[in-house]
């Protein structure tokens, strides 16, 4: 993949977590990007997102559902949190 590939897949995945962020700060919580390496999405979960118990969940039913969404599969193959 390109330099420019991967630039424009990361602006992508930030317009998508534009989408997805509205929900979380419902609940006062918020996600920013970190990365993005060969199909892996690394975020990092914020305000009471970060060390909530459904964390797991919000990662795999909202953020990387959502992203598989708007990218496709082969784009996004998995969304994991850190620290």
């Amino acid at each position: 993949m390109s330099e420019e590939d991967s630039v424009d897949i990361e602006t992508k995945i930030n317009e998508a977590l534009d989408q997805v962020r509205q929900y979380l700060r419902v609940d006062g919580g918020d996600i920013e990007f970190v990365s993005y390496n060969d199909g892996e999405v690394e975020v990092r979960l914020q305000g009471h997102c970060a060390g909530c118990v459904h964390a797991q969940n919000t990662l795999r039913n909202l953020v990387e559902q959502s992203l598989r969404e708007m990218l496709g599969d082969e784009v996004i193959k998995k969304v994991v949190a850190i620290a």
